[in-house]
């Protein structure tokens, strides 16, 4: 992929937690044609080496490491790998996340027939099995990182840390009231730690993602012939720009937010969304 502009990451040791997911993977391809080495930590251990072979063979330095970010004794292990492989964490960039069917409402509004209506899923029947897993990947596997890699960040000059939040974390989103929980969490999240850590070079700002297609999103928003559902339609005909985002335009607020150029920006929670956040529907 190619970058949008230049940034100075290069030998910077870059550790992107969610690294081979639609999004994350795109980060990860853009630090490392920058020339930063690029931890790619995933769950999934195949789904990391096709991101980290998509690198290497495009002449960058990058390693996968398949880790829980819920797992803090797993999370210190690899970060003892990440070191002896590259070195101690320059940028941190919190990705993982993720969305769960049985925290998900069938419909967007109740109606007073409710019972009647033989619903799959009301707010009534949300898996609080399900929520609770939900904020725990969202919030937790944010959190948990973090305390294990920024041990390593402490003092150093123009260090950084990026979380994921959601446009989902300014106002809720229908049928998805955990998600939209969780990743107001990461929002406040954000703003916290980039006061606890402002006297120590370590700078936080999050990335508000608006509408782009990812594994998690997909029951919502395609059909199974591949064209957009009715919330997909809905979505479009409320963002200005009237699409779905790409995920390579990520990439330029990433650079930003971790460039020294913006070294006096921090605890800022960034929508990229289309202009979905100014739109009144009027």
């Amino acid at each position: 992929m190619s970058v949008p502009f230049e940034v100075d990451v290069k030998d910077k040791v870059v550790v992107i937690t969610g690294g081979s997911g639609v999004l994350g993977s795109a980060m990860s391809l853009a630090m490392a044609q920058l020339g930063a080495k690029v931890a790619v930590l995933s769950l999934r251990r195949e789904k990391s080496a096709k991101v980290v072979d998509e690198i290497r063979e495009a002449g960058g330095r990058a390693q996968g490491f398949s880790v829980d970010v819920l797992d803090r004794q797993a999370l210190e292990k690899v970060r003892l790998e990440i070191t002896d492989t590259f070195g101690t964490c320059d940028i941190l960039i919190n990705g993982a996340g993720g969305n769960h069917p049985k925290a998900t409402t069938s419909d967007e509004k109740l109606t007073v027939e409710w019972s009647e209506e033989g619903l799959d899923r009301t707010f009534f029947d949300l898996d609080p099995e399900a929520v609770e897993w939900l904020f725990r990947l969202n919030f937790i596997g944010t959190l948990l990182p973090t305390q294990v890699f920024a041990q390593d960040m402490v003092g150093k000059k123009h260090a950084s840390i990026i979380n994921i939040s959601s446009m989902n974390a300014f106002r809720p989103l229908t049928k998805i009231p955990a998600y939209s929980g969780a990743k107001a969490a990461v929002s406040n999240f954000t703003q916290w730690l980039s006061t606890y850590f402002a006297d120590t070079g370590i700078r936080v700002n999050a990335i508000a993602p608006g509408f782009f297609l990812t594994a998690q999103n997909e029951e919502l928003l395609l059909n199974k012939d591949g064209s957009y559902t009715d919330r997909a339609e809905k979505i479009i005909s409320q963002t200005p720009q009237g699409r779905f985002g790409e995920p390579k335009e990520l990439i330029g607020t990433l650079l930003w937010l971790v460039d020294e150029s913006s070294s006096f920006i921090n605890g800022i929670v960034v929508p990229v969304d289309g202009g979905f956040s100014a739109y009144s529907g009027v």
